[in-house]
């Protein structure tokens, strides 16, 4: 994994999450925009690159692991309550360890979307996961800042708690290519079923994105436009990626 790759990853959260000082409450239907374009860049990336890969690969349970990695972002918003979708929160009384809850969900979703990227996948795949997640991690990041001001942090706290969101994805970059480099090759399928995890993850967030754009799951020709532009771009990739 080339370390410029890491430092994309990071840089990217921390100026995305600066952005909630000029994005306010005001200009939520840009965040809605910038929300439905990431999920529809997901979804696409999914079924045009990633999907294509995992199953191409000898992996009887890579199926088992989709569902697994839908469930397990499923559970993790039980801690974060849709923050990586673009949900905010009311401040409710006694929410004061929120942020730790909110920072440990969101930390152990980047970790595992940063478990696949290793060698063992074409460098076409690891580039289209790793744009994947940057725009995936925009809204997220905005989103989290916002948050982490709303409970009460002050700046300089809440870019803490943002930097070590960002190191999350890199994180679980490395550790992958710890069991890479001390497992024999035979466990190929390790990576082709944390692949699979990842992919499960971006179905979740992807489609809770593309339904909760819009009040009553409705969208206005702005917003449809949006989704193909997505869609749309992700096609692209996939031909570059091929």
């Amino acid at each position: 994994m080339n370390i410029i790759l890491y430092l994309v990853l990071i840089s990217t959260v921390l100026a995305s999450g600066s952005l909630v000082f000029l994005i306010r409450r005001a200009d939520q239907k840009l965040l809605k925009l910038l929300l439905a374009f990431s999920g529809a860049f997901l979804i696409g990336i999914s079924f045009l690159i990633l999907v294509p890969e995992v199953f191409s690969k000898p992996a009887p349970l890579a199926g088992l692991f989709v569902l697994l990695g839908f469930l397990v972002q499923l559970a993790l918003e039980l801690i974060t309550e849709g923050a990586e979708h673009g949900h905010r929160h009311e401040h409710r009384e006694g929410e004061k360890t929120a942020p730790w809850l909110l920072l440990i969900g969101l930390c152990i979703h980047a970790f595992l979307e940063g478990m696949p990227l290793v060698s063992r996948f074409a460098t076409e795949v690891q580039h289209s996961l790793v744009l994947g997640i940057v725009i995936h991690n925009i809204p997220i990041s905005l989103t989290l800042m916002g948050l982490f001001m709303h409970y009460g942090c002050k700046t300089t706290k809440a870019f803490i708690y943002l930097g070590i969101f960002a190191l999350m994805t890199p994180l679980g970059s490395l550790a992958g290519l710890a069991v890479e480099s001390n497992i024999t090759a035979s466990l190929d399928t390790f990576f082709t079923y944390s692949m699979a995890l990842v992919i499960g993850i971006f179905l979740h967030v992807s489609t809770s994105i593309l339904f909760e754009t819009e009040e009553h799951h409705k969208y206005n020709l702005q917003k449809f436009l949006t989704v193909c532009l997505g869609l749309l771009i992700a096609y692209l990739v996939s031909l570059i990626a091929h």
